[in-house]
Order: structure tokens, then sequence, then C-alpha cells
């Protein structure tokens, strides 16, 4: 389960932010996951919920945005957000497309008192 490091990075993430903005409570945290990332949003709040405990985050909401798939056509220049994972350009069917979000888990925000 790598979600438990991710998690584990992500709370040494907030720590830092924490410390750079003098605070000692963040309240909301908030990322963004793609649907092709590898992550699983239930194993990732299970494991905040288990390691937040005795962090700046102790207290924190956490709030997953899953990001569906955009691409851009290579053919006719056309950027889409897939519905499904059929890697085709809705506009001209084209199946030379660029990835261009949905591969990535970031970091958007985090609320800090």
């Amino acid at each position: 389960m790598h979600e438990y490091s991710i998690v584990q990075s992500l709370l040494e993430s907030c720590e830092e932010h924490a410390k750079q903005n003098n605070s000692t409570n963040v309240t909301k945290v908030i990322i963004k996951i793609g649907v092709l990332s590898g992550v699983e949003p239930d194993l990732l709040q299970t494991a905040f919920d288990t390691f937040k405990e005795q962090t700046v985050c102790d207290k924190a909401e956490f709030i997953i945005n899953r990001q569906k798939v955009v691409i851009t056509c290579l053919f006719c220049n056309q950027e889409s957000t897939l519905e499904k994972n059929e890697f085709l350009c809705p506009n001209c069917q084209s199946k030379e497309v660029k990835v261009i979000d949905g591969e990535d888990m970031y970091l958007m925000s985090l609320e800090m008192e």
C-alpha cells in the first residue's frame, strides 16, 4: 500500500508549510488525484486519518478532488475531458492524443490557523 508513504510525505509537507507560516494547526488539506495516478482515494483517506494524529494536521479536514483525464488531440488540437478511459479524441476520433491532466496527485491548498 503505497498510500501510506504518500500520506507520510504529504504530512511532512504540511508540517513544513505550517512552520514557514508560523502556524501550529492545519485545518484543511485539499488535494487533487488524477484517475490515472495509481492512488486509491479511499485508502489515502484511511491513511491520512491514521497518521495525522500528533501532527499539525491532527484536526484537519481532508478533501480529495478527483481529476478526470484531460487530453489534447495531436490531429485537431482539441482539448477534451474524457468521461471513459477511451483514449480517442471525441471531436475527430483520432488516436493521436496527449494526456495533459489526470495522471498526478497534487497538494492544492492548506488552510491554517
